[in-house]
């Protein structure tokens, strides 16, 4: 029995003792998420603008592991994540997150917060990844970072970190992988006790200040991805490194101040010492000014990504480098390279991107880079490349981008590029190229950056299908021998922000259709033939901001609005026929000609009409009242009783008189005074007569000026100045009045007598 009661006694003992120790361990729990909660709380706090993230339902009333980006352990101990990235989260970087002790992920990139990395952080002994990149952070990287041992992820790029690194984090942070300090304004030498992290496997630290060589501890390292570029390293290429550093994937040791062995003539020992990097697939030294040539060595690499261009690099392509059988881009830009291209580059089956530009490359285009059926950048320009562009390019149905331009390559442009069309930029300008466009180019319906076919002696007029690159956005011709007019289909190409087609043999008139390329900047037709007015669209294109017309046959005068509100007189050089409100152009004549404007040429051609008509009116009158005159006047002769008028003269028109005074002829003239002239005339049956004639030609010559003044006044081109419609007709009746008046009776007399033989 005693025995029983006392199991049940010590029972009883292990039962209160583990509910108070529970009890105990809850009231602890309890108390570290309050901790974690009013940490957080005061972090919100601080942040000043928090437009993409919903923190604001951070509240007391809210259990703090439902909080958003806030995730807690699995038993909900503590907090062990806050995760606020893309946030765009602003104000200083606050110190109390440090007493969230149990935190082991931080991950607040790419926000605002700006200040010190606080030196308090060091109290998250349990963090494993701290996440602070794309941020307005400053100062060092705190000496008590080195407290946090067994940190594994540290990302700081992009901030406005400066100082040295302190060695004693790497002494301590052992546990390190994946370190990225890149984009800021850290100083220093890279510290040799970075070599203690056996397992840093990523190092960045590219965009620096750094100096010196790279550590030998790095030997040390699972390194995988080295990118220490754009810094001021110095040193020769550490072949000795990097050839231990079997796991190597990514090199990038660019934009430093190392150099080759040998004093920077050999380049063997470096490709030498990567042939042990077996799984190395991208190597940049770019702009390192690294002599040498390229060793046949170089053929044993796997490499998918070699970018060598600027640098010092001499000699030829190795042959070799065929057996690069993975090799995808190719970059030797801006070095010394010369002679031919090998045919064997042909055999670089996946090759996608080749750049050999600006170097000394001669001979001919290889054929034989039509073979690779992957290629989508091939940039050649800036060589001594000569013969004709090979038809093969044709088959490269995948070329994005071609550049042919600056070398010395001549013949026709081959048909077979309208094969290739996926082509975003073509380049061929400043060759030798001859004959016409081929209109198969036109087909090329992806050419949506630039056309460059410049500085070739290309001919022949523009081909019309050019409107069909609705997408192209620069257009250059220049320089070259086309000749005929401006398409206006050119219009067609909606997304042209340059044209550029100066120094060619075009003509006629700049077509009215380029205002309509609303996204116009730069227009350039200087150098041509050219003629006619500028189109008035032009100045309602706002986009413009360049505009050249100088040196063709342009007249008339210079829209106002627009770009030409602002051109200097440059852009109109060369062309006498123009005039306008440009400085030190000719002021227009502010004496409107008539035809200029069509209200003004319908009002004066209706008045020469009206004014024709009177005329033939009064014409008609005038004869009529000729023939009553003449008749009137001889039956008074008949009625006289002197006998040197008893003969009966028998009627005479107008046209008999003249034809007998041979037209008034002066030699027929026998007298002159007030009351006229007088001719002697002689009839068509020979009987002499003596015509008078009073002034009737200066009456008509008057009447004629003056309805033509009243036609010139009817163009005046201020209405103020312009007769009424009712002040013509006015003026009109006066004329006819004057015309058809009494005056008639006064305008021809004959008088006949028998002359004899005088």
């Amino acid at each position: 029995m005693f025995l029983i009661k006392a199991v049940f006694v010590l029972l009883r003992f292990i039962l209160s003792t583990g509910q108070a120790t529970m009890m105990g361990h809850n009231r602890h729990t309890h108390h570290s998420l309050l901790t974690d909660k009013a940490a957080l709380l005061a972090f919100k706090s601080t942040i000043k603008f928090y437009p993409n993230c919903t923190i604001a339902g951070w509240g007391d009333d809210v259990d703090v592991c439902s909080f958003r980006g806030v995730r807690c352990d699995k038993h909900h101990h503590r907090v062990a994540q806050l995760f606020l990235p893309d946030c765009g989260l602003t104000g200083p970087f606050s110190p109390f997150l440090a007493n969230l002790t149990g935190l082991r992920v931080l991950k607040l990139f790419n926000n605002h917060f700006s200040g010190v990395i606080p030196p308090e952080f060091s109290h998250l002994r349990h963090l494993l990844c701290l996440q602070l990149d794309e941020n307005n952070l400053e100062g060092p990287i705190p000496e008590s970072f080195a407290l946090l041992s067994k940190l594994r992820t540290l990302t700081l790029s992009e901030n406005s970190l400066t100082e040295a690194l302190p060695p004693s984090f790497f002494r301590n942070c052992t546990s390190l992988g994946n370190l990225d300090l890149s984009l800021n304004f850290f100083t220093g030498k890279i510290p040799q006790e970075i070599g203690n992290s056996p397992h840093l496997w990523s190092l960045n630290l590219y965009n620096n200040q750094f100096v010196g060589q790279l550590p030998a501890s790095l030997v040390n390292t699972s390194m995988y991805n080295l990118d220490v570029g754009t810094n001021n390293l110095s040193g020769e290429l550490p072949s000795d490194i990097l050839g231990k550093l079997s796991l190597l994937k990514y090199l990038q040791l660019s934009y430093n101040n190392m150099i080759s062995h040998d004093n920077n003539s050999n380049l063997e020992p470096f490709f030498t010492a990567l042939e042990n990097c077996t799984s190395l697939a991208e190597l940049q030294l770019v702009s390192m000014g690294l002599g040498g040539r390229l060793p046949s060595s170089i053929s044993q690499l796997n490499i998918t990504n070699m970018l060598l261009q600027e640098n010092q690099i001499t000699g030829s392509i190795p042959p070799s480098i065929a057996n690069l059988s993975y090799l995808m881009t190719l970059n030797l830009t801006s070095n010394h390279l010369n002679g031919k291209i090998s045919s064997t580059i042909g055999r670089l089956s996946k090759l996608e991107q080749l750049f050999l530009s600006h170097n000394l490359f001669s001979g001919e285009t290889p054929a034989v880079l039509g073979q690779l059926p992957h290629l989508g950048l091939l940039d050649l320009s800036y060589n001594n490349f000569s013969g004709p562009i090979p038809e093969s390019l044709g088959n490269l149905v995948r070329l994005n981008y071609l550049f042919l331009n600056n070398n010395l390559l001549s013949g026709s442009i081959p048909r077979t590029l309208g094969q290739c069309i996926d082509l975003y930029k073509l380049d061929l300008s400043y060759n030798r190229l001859t004959g016409r466009l081929p209109p198969e180019i036109s087909g090329i319906h992806a050419i949506r950056i630039f056309l460059n076919l410049s500085h070739n002696h290309l001919e022949g007029p523009l081909p019309i299908e050019f409107s069909k690159l609705e997408n192209v956005q620069e257009i250059d011709l220049s320089s070259n021998k086309f000749t005929g007019n401006i398409f206006t289909q050119i219009s067609s190409c909606i997304a042209l922000t340059l044209l550029n087609l100066s120094h060619n043999a075009l003509e006629g008139k700049l077509p009215d259709s380029l205002g309509d390329l609303k996204n116009l900047v730069s227009l350039d037709v200087s150098e041509n033939y050219l003629s006619g007015m500028i189109p008035t669209g032009l100045s309602k294109m706002y986009t413009l901001t360049f505009i050249n017309l100088s040196f063709n046959q342009f007249e008339g005068r210079i829209p106002s609005g627009g770009i030409f509100d602002s051109v200097t007189n440059m852009s109109f050089l060369g062309n006498p026929g123009l005039c306008g409100a440009v400085p030190e152009m000719p002021i227009c004549s502010q004496k409107r000609h008539w035809f200029h404007s069509h209200m003004y040429l319908i009002i004066f051609i209706s008045v020469i009409c009206v004014s024709a008509l009177l005329t033939a009116i009064c014409c008609k009158f005038k004869f009529d009242l000729i023939k009553i005159l003449i008749s009137a006047k001889s039956e008074t002769i008949r009625r006289q009783k002197t006998p040197e008028l008893k003969q009966n003269f028998p009627r005479i028109t107008y046209r008999e008189l003249s034809k007998a005074t041979r037209e008034f002829d002066e030699q027929m003239l026998i007298g002159t005074g007030s009351y006229g002239r007088v001719y002697k005339g002689i009839l068509s049956d020979g009987r002499a007569i003596a015509v008078k004639s009073p002034e009737e030609r200066r009456m008509w010559h008057v009447a004629i000026g003056e309805l033509i003044e009243l036609g010139i006044l009817c163009t005046q081109e201020s209405p103020s100045t312009r007769p009424t419609m009712l002040d013509a007709a006015d003026d009109l009746d006066r004329l006819k009045r004057y015309l058809s008046g009494d005056t008639f009776s006064s305008f021809l007399g004959i008088y006949s007598s028998t002359l004899g033989d005088d």
